[in-house]
């Protein structure tokens, strides 16, 4: 028996890496029976087979975080990466992976990409808006190398998921921070100004400098029917956790009460127009679900 780490998976079929090397591995039926799927970043132990490096999964050992899209598991840290200009950045699902990531008490550093296309980078709000949120901002450009060391030393000795829609550059930055690699990297479709899909599993990759991370799948939408009651959907926006406690009442929803603090703060620019106006149309989607 031996302890290691599932750094891909594909067809039912389930890469373990250990001490003596990687075993190509299938899944007990037992899981099947429980309905548990191994993930990707799961600790497990298998019953190898030496002769071919083969064996079976044999035991899943406990998950210190979990993300559904991507389905991985003890990720320590989300790094989310958009692009400034095409594409234009999608912050309405953004907003959604921040509050996935949230919930899971991730550390969150927003990567905004493809700098070399802007020229004032000191007026651009979408870089404002989320500094002011309060999450860790960082500039890239993987045509001019820039901010290409800060990201890694961030990567270093992390669990990382890089997250984001396709074409904003995440293939071309892990490229960057880890050479050799090679992964493929996207085209931006000339009609949609959308990028293509390139990365097709999801597959943890061991950096020289110390840690991992996963290179997802690129996506357009994100559940959040994790979310229980349409209160709870504050809380997972930084800012307006923050000024929410001023609210003259305590169960203000933030939409139409008075005396409203958050509300303020959106009139004062200190909480983005942008990311006010997904918060609400994320507490219609809760209630929508809930059915309130």
């Amino acid at each position: 028996m031996l302890e290691g780490t599932i750094v891909k998976g594909i067809g039912g079929f389930y890469y373990v890496k250990t001490l003596d090397g990687i075993y190509e591995c299938r899944a007990r039926g037992v899981f099947r029976e429980k309905n548990i799927t191994p993930l990707v970043g799961d600790k497990v132990i298998i019953r190898e087979k030496t002769t071919d490096k083969t064996g079976y999964v044999e035991e899943i050992l406990e998950r210190k975080t979990q993300l559904h899209r991507p389905p991985v598991s003890n990720v320590t840290q989300a790094v989310i990466v958009m692009s400034i200009k095409n594409p234009n950045p999608n912050l309405w699902l953004l907003d959604r992976f921040l509050l996935l990531a949230e919930k899971e008490n991730l550390y969150i550093t927003i990567v905004f990409n493809k700098i070399d296309l802007e020229e004032d980078l000191k007026t651009n709000i979408f870089i404002d808006t989320y500094a002011k949120a309060g999450y860790r901002v960082i500039t890239t450009s993987c045509k001019k190398s820039i901010g290409v060391e800060e990201l890694k030393s961030i990567l270093k000795d992390n669990i990382t998921v890089f997250a984001g829609p396709s074409g904003v550059g995440k293939s071309s930055l892990i490229n960057k921070i880890q050479p050799g690699l090679e992964l493929k990297t996207g085209e931006i479709s000339d009609k949609t100004k959308r990028g293509k899909h390139t990365t097709r599993h999801v597959e943890l990759m061991e950096l020289d400098i110390g840690g991992y991370i996963l290179d997802t799948p690129g996506f357009s939408s994100l559940n959040i029917d994790f979310i229980q009651n349409v209160e709870d959907v504050q809380y997972y926006f930084k800012e307006i956790k923050k000024y929410s406690h001023m609210c003259r009442f305590n169960s203000c929803l933030h939409i139409n009460e008075p005396e409203c603090e958050v509300k303020r703060q959106v009139e004062e620019e200190n909480i983005g127009k942008t990311r006010y106006e997904n918060y609400l149309s994320f507490v219609d989607e809760i209630k929508s679900i809930r059915r309130y």
